[in-house]
């Protein structure tokens, strides 16, 4: 009987518990914290400081992302030579369907969830997986006709068969820098979604992103590039007042909104779609009606002239410079925990008027951004100040370029406060 550890009993780890136990392994699990749900399940956890004993007779480890490449139960596995992989890997080896598979810094949810639809509009089961919320182990062993998966580059880090027959990197960007130790390692993790790819294969990638285009130009597979600005050759994007992706057109007034971002992720989900077999009726129904999710780029309030717009989930400074750029004058709530990550470009980027800094690395960016500086604190306050800067014209903008931690349970929960908060000070949207 084969025996494994898994690291991490929240969502992901309890997903592969699961399966590990159905395939008849003898199935242990680690957290740090104690996880009712866990021992709920049936399974055996030990809890509290790492003890290596636990590696012991042990065959297999599947590390949740909670679990860095640095931490001290992945070192000293490795460190014991044995086999260390991710949910994801674990999962996939168990799949035999068409893997659509998306990653990078940003835009990675709003391109599985647009990908599913098209698909599933097809009339074909092709469920949206991975880190958008379902782990991909609840979908082993079952029949679809493809699964649309959302891979981080923490699970990206632990594959080693792992094989999408399409794949896309929307952008590569610094992140992550306390998981992964260095940019180069991010950058390296990413890579891997076209590792185990093949020139019959598919991948898609945003040719107007540095990051994403040098990594694309590494893989062995089928490269498809794309613009939210302007038709790339042999690619997809705007072109003559349509959306162009292979044969597929659609005209950009149809769409819900223009914005470069919102067109190069509906490009991607529609090179992506296409080659898993959705029909053109469907992609079309899909183009005119998606919206990106919400606390991404979402009008809150039109109010004398000045808009509020939630980005919240803009948890890393690339997103934010994106969230930015699309405005000419904005009124900036920006800070939170900066991960490592060098926020620096935010207090100088081009269009803030005023920068109104929150959270752990809120004082610093103030600071940075001199006279068009302002510490707040809290995101209470941070309303407050913005709502006394804002004149006609200004977008305040929501867009922290920071995790949630240090103050929220998750960017949903930051995301929602502004909502209240700017419901409350303005009476609703208008």
């Amino acid at each position: 009987m084969s025996r494994s550890l898994i690291l991490g009993a929240g969502v992901s780890g309890l997903a592969a518990a699961r399966l590990a136990r159905d395939l008849g392994h003898a199935v242990t699990l680690y957290d740090e914290k104690a996880q009712p749900e866990a021992l709920h399940q049936g399974f055996s956890l030990s809890h509290g400081a790492w003890d290596s004993t636990l590696l012991d007779g042990i065959d297999l480890v599947i590390a949740s992302p909670g679990f860095s490449e640095r931490s001290l139960p992945v070192v000293e596995t490795l460190e014991f030579g044995l086999p260390v992989i991710s949910e994801v890997e674990f999962a996939s080896r168990l799949i035999d369907v068409p893997l659509a598979a998306i990653t990078g810094t940003n835009g990675k949810t709003t391109v599985t969830e647009a990908t599913s639809a098209m698909l599933e509009t097809s009339g074909l089961e092709a469920p949206a997986t991975g880190n958008i919320g379902a782990p991909l182990s609840d979908f082993a062993n079952e029949r679809y006709d493809a699964l649309v998966v959302e891979v981080s580059s923490f699970q990206l880090r632990f594959i080693e068969d792992f094989h999408p027959a399409a794949a896309a990197i929307t952008n590569v960007a610094e992140d992550h820098l306390d998981w992964h130790g260095s940019v180069t390692a991010y950058r390296a993790a990413k890579a891997r979604i076209f590792e185990n790819q093949d020139p019959d294969d598919l991948l898609v990638y945003d040719a107007d992103d540095e990051g994403a285009a040098s990594l694309a130009v590494q893989a062995g597979s089928h490269g498809f590039p794309v613009s939210g600005n302007s038709k790339p050759e042999g690619g997809g994007g705007p072109e003559a007042g349509e959306l162009v992706v292979e044969d597929f057109r659609m005209n950009l007034g149809a769409l819900t909104t223009d914005d470069p971002a919102h067109l190069s992720n509906l490009a991607m989900s529609v090179a992506l779609s296409l080659r898993l077999g959705a029909s053109h009726e469907a992609i079309a129904q899909v183009t005119q009606s998606f919206k990106p999710g919400r606390h991404r780029r979402s009008l809150v309030a039109d109010a004398d002239g000045i808009l509020w717009i939630n980005d919240s989930k803009a948890t890393n400074p690339h997103a934010a410079m994106a969230s930015i750029r699309a405005h000419r004058s904005v009124v900036l709530i920006a800070g939170g925990l900066a991960k490592g990550m060098d926020v620096s470009p935010l207090a100088t980027a081009p269009g803030v008027r005023y920068l109104v800094g929150i959270g752990d690395c809120g004082e610093e960016l103030a600071e940075l951004a001199g006279e068009s500086g302002r510490y707040a604190g809290t995101l209470d306050v941070a309303v407050e100040v913005a709502a006394q800067l804002a004149e006609q014209g200004d977008v305040v903008l929501l867009a922290p370029g920071c995790a949630s931690f240090d103050q929220f349970d998750s960017y949903e929960a930051r995301g929602d406060r502004f909502e209240e908060l700017v419901e409350e000070r303005l009476g609703g949207s208008q």
